[in-house]
């Protein structure tokens, strides 16, 4: 298989970043095109996530085609949508690695889309040894900060960064709303 259209869904957070760099790395040898999408939560202001996501396709996209998205919604539909609508051949996807509490209450967004995603779907760990790739920008490279959100593992002075509390209370909204509107199609009239 030699992909020809090549998905990196990012929330910018290490795991991703090493995501970024494994799907540039591919898109290079595969002389694939790299679309870089990130999906934000619905209560969100996207202006400073489309800042971030342009920034990115040109720091993976040096010598490559880069397509950029910002879409909003729960990420792991619109990662499949978004899939499915741009005949992808090959998504990338970061994982954070979370188990117990924090995966009962987060979620995985790359389980999900493994499961229903349209083409195959490579998952790199957040534990995956950083590679330096002097063609990416010393930003994709940086060293992890001293203090850290204990979601996506940006710097944060909070435990928990402002991003990932705004995404993980959309996410939780969006839940009980559709457990609400599953709830209510059971009832009885």
């Amino acid at each position: 298989m030699r992909p020809t259209e090549i998905l990196f869904p990012t929330d910018f957070s290490p795991a991703s970043e090493r995501a970024g760099q494994v799907a540039r790395a591919m898109a290079l040898e595969s002389g694939a095109r790299l679309h870089v999408l990130s999906v934000v939560p619905p209560v969100t202001d996207p202006a400073y996530f489309a800042e971030q996501v342009a920034r990115t396709g040109r720091d993976l996209g040096k010598g490559l085609r880069v397509e950029t998205a910002l879409e909003t919604g729960l990420a792991s539909p619109r990662i499949v949508d978004y899939a499915r609508a741009k005949g992808i051949d090959l998504i990338v996807l970061g994982t954070h690695g979370r188990t117990g509490f924090s995966h009962a209450i987060l979620g995985s967004v790359a389980e999900t889309v493994v499961r229903l995603a349209p083409c195959p779907v490579l998952t790199v760990p957040a534990g995956m040894p950083e590679r330096r790739d002097p063609a990416t920008s010393s930003a994709l490279a940086a060293a992890p900060p001293a203090r850290s959100c204990l979601v996506c593992g940006n710097a944060s002075d909070e435990l928990i960064c402002e991003p990932c509390r705004t995404r993980i209370r959309a996410e939780a909204a969006g839940q009980k709303r559709e457990a609400e509107r599953s709830g209510r199609r059971g009832m009885p009239a």
